[in-house]
């Protein structure tokens, strides 16, 4: 049995279809459900168990069946949330709590960092001098890959954190307004036949990642149980807004850009520039390449159109 916290969400639902193709059905899902639409995620899929993400923390020291290993993908991933006390209850208790039961049990546990540690800083190695974050979500996630960083020392399991840039790809639509700008742009460009992107767009560069490609190395690790660490996800490339909202002009064969004003709430607290440096990636031997921006975004727009 393989447990997958945030098993609806983005970047778990994809996870599990994955799964599936390798054949394993023997998936135990924990998530929240509040928000019912979340189910289509994995409608088409196959697991074994299914628990709220409160429920499953209560009963985890009572299971019948101990996991073979825990992918963690369950998170606030709110960047605007403030509340501390539910964003570290989430993001660094329940963490810290499945983190000390995979010790115990000397489980592998690969869990969901993100590249928000990173703030405002030009230079994007896992290492602590370039850890500045801007928001308390990326406070939340750096504070537990700190404790994982102590834990390491005498871990006798895998315990592997991948900081995740801007990942983008089918089945994110219920997160919203922390959904990927490429399902905002499409959005936009069919109801309004505009894209907006802030004053300055042609200046702020992410490194923008398909979900493949994450779940890709996610298996990897998985396929690896020797390898422990944290490590950045992402292409190793930067594109500006304006390129990505071109090519979903480009792609609709239509529609103009707009311009709008930097919000007030978000300055001081918006990362203009990431790009993941994959050297601790490359060397502990990762090696396959990711998919090109333009064909990633291709393909995910007539995912979303078709």
């Amino acid at each position: 049995m393989i447990v997958i916290t945030g098993g609806m969400g983005f970047i778990g639902s994809n996870l599990v279809h994955a799964l599936n193709q390798r054949g394993r059905s023997d998936l135990f899902v924990v998530d929240d459900l509040t928000d019912g639409t979340k189910f289509s995620n994995l409608s088409q899929a196959d697991i074994l168990d299914y628990a709220h993400y409160l429920d499953f923390q209560a009963k985890l020291d009572s299971l019948r069946e101990i996991p073979e290993a825990i992918f963690h993908l369950g998170a606030c991933s709110d960047t605007t949330e403030w509340d501390g006390m539910r964003m570290m209850k989430q993001n660094f208790e329940y963490s810290k709590h499945l983190l000390h039961f995979c010790k115990a049990h000397k489980i592998p546990l690969i869990y969901a960092s993100s590249a928000s540690v990173y703030g405002a800083g030009q230079t994007f190695q896992e290492t602590r001098e370039h850890e500045s974050p801007l928001n308390l979500y990326g406070y939340s996630k750096m504070m537990f890959d700190h404790l994982v960083r102590h834990e390491l020392r005498d871990a006798s399991s895998q315990i592997v954190g991948l900081r995740y840039f801007n990942v983008y790809g089918p089945r994110e639509a219920h997160k919203g307004k922390m959904a990927s700008v490429v399902l905002h742009f499409n959005q936009q460009v069919l109801s309004t036949g505009k894209i907006k992107l802030f004053e300055g767009s042609q200046n702020f560069r992410r490194d923008f990642i398909h979900v493949d490609d994450a779940i890709l190395i996610n298996l990897w690790f998985f396929d690896h149980p020797d390898k422990n660490g944290i490590y950045n996800v992402g292409t190793g490339l930067s594109r500006s807004y304006t390129d990505l909202a071109q090519l979903v002009l480009d792609f609709h064969g239509k529609g103009t850009l707009e311009f709008i004003r930097f919000p007030d709430e978000l300055v001081g607290r918006y990362q203009t520039f990431t790009q993941a440096d994959l050297t601790q990636l490359r060397t502990v031997g990762y090696q396959d390449p990711c998919l090109d921006l333009n064909v990633g975004v291709r393909q995910y727009l007539a995912w979303l159109n078709h």
